[in-house]
């Protein structure tokens, strides 16, 4: 069994305060800052360029794809890190679009992060050729795929409600119908169980800042089946993901791995944080995370829907259909979670009316999670929302 006081116990957690917003940002590691001060003082400092060989630097990119393999069920020499996660999806778009040569439509739903669906809109038009980004409820999904499909661009946990898409089902509706499948995993490393290879999945991205604890900027992840190794197609074709970098040749060879998706020179420092992060789920269990997460935000809905009645849960009511996280509506929702920041619960805000909180067991627990519902209640019954400094928006909500 996981021990989740333990992992707890390696994570700085500000006095008073109860998070409930791991879904967006993790908690800073503690060790990750005698990580930085090692990288930077013993290596960059003492090494300076020999470190890139000396301490492993260059290949930080491929030992933590396989670190974060474990995690999403994606084996060895399968997931590389770097970049951003908005490259990435235009990365594995632009690569499973190339394999379908023949199709037009680019699948999403309503519910999939805005960004996502910019990447695609942006890519699509700069490739022509007729493409479209069709768009469906996220319940219609399944329905929407046919024969016209060339991929699915989904991520499985919706960053609003926590909605959750059966990746096994919608990935065998997909390659049945001819079509691949990109899956963003944001929502998902880390807080559910994901097993990629399972569910015969093409594609898959992610961040590393939410449930994984990389902070704030962490390099993404990108996952490439291994049936596609050699075969897809980097839409940027940078020098780390070129066969030989350092030869130098005037043209491109792609390298004959998942290497291929790496652009740019890895972010050294960023992704030690990372690796120093996922020290902390060397002991974990997926499965254990899961069970604990549905035991926090089922006692949550409890606590807060007998408190707090005039919130409506916005999130599905089996806590098998959705992931991490609990969302509550109410039209004065960005008040609402201004007052509750400012009483030390932390959440986030979604336009247009919700209130959202995560639920990640490596730090929360039971006990927190209680008595923030009460600090909830005591913010609606006393109307401690209505207030004007709470209705001015900053700029991130």
């Amino acid at each position: 069994m996981t021990d989740f006081a333990a992992t707890r116990a390696l994570f700085h957690l500000p006095e008073g305060m109860i998070y409930l917003d791991g879904n967006s940002l993790g908690p800073l590691p503690l060790a990750a800052e005698t990580r930085v001060a090692e990288v930077m003082r013993g290596e960059w400092g003492g090494e300076l360029i020999k470190a890139w060989n000396s301490a492993g630097w260059i290949t930080l990119p491929a030992r933590i794809g396989d670190r974060i393999g474990r995690l999403i069920g994606a084996p060895a020499g399968s997931v590389a890190t770097g970049d951003t996660l908005s490259i990435k999806v235009f990365q594995a778009l632009s690569a499973a679009l190339a394999l379908r040569p023949d199709r037009t439509v680019v699948l999403s739903d309503t519910g999939n992060f805005p960004s996502d669906l910019y990447i695609a809109q942006g890519l699509l038009k700069a490739l022509g050729r007729g493409l479209e980004l069709r768009l469906v409820p996220p319940e219609k999904v399944a329905n929407a795929i046919d024969e016209s499909v060339a991929v699915t661009l989904i991520t499985e946990v919706d960053y609003r409600t926590g909605r959750l898409h059966d990746m096994a089902a919608l990935t065998a509706k997909a390659h049945a119908a001819g079509a691949l499948t990109v899956w963003d995993l944001a929502h998902s490393a880390g807080a559910i169980p994901v097993d990629l290879t399972a569910a015969d999945a093409d594609f898959a991205v992610g961040c590393t800042y939410k449930y994984l604890n990389g902070g704030p900027g962490a390099p993404a992840f990108i996952y490439v089946a291994p049936r596609f190794a050699d075969s897809a197609q980097p839409i940027l074709s940078g020098w780390m993901g070129h066969e030989a970098p350092f030869a130098f040749d005037l043209d491109y060879r792609p390298h004959a791995s998942v290497e291929r998706m790496r652009v740019g020179t890895p972010p050294v420092l960023a992704l030690s944080v990372l690796d120093t992060a996922l020290d902390a789920w060397d002991a974990v269990d997926m499965t254990d995370v899961r069970a604990q997460s549905i035991r926090l935000s089922e006692r949550f809905i409890a606590e807060v829907e007998a408190r707090c009645p005039e919130l409506e849960l916005a999130s599905p009511r089996d806590p098998l259909a959705r992931g991490s996280q609990v969302s509550f509506r109410h039209p004065q929702g960005y008040a609402i979670m201004q007052a509750l920041i400012a009483n030390n619960v932390i959440g986030d805000f979604r336009a247009p009316d919700l209130i959202r909180f995560g639920f990640t067991p490596l730090y929360l627990s039971e006990d927190e999670v209680v008595e923030a519902a009460r600090i909830i209640e005591r913010v609606m019954t006393e109307r401690l929302w209505d207030n004007p400094a709470y209705a001015t928006r900053s700029a991130v909500t």
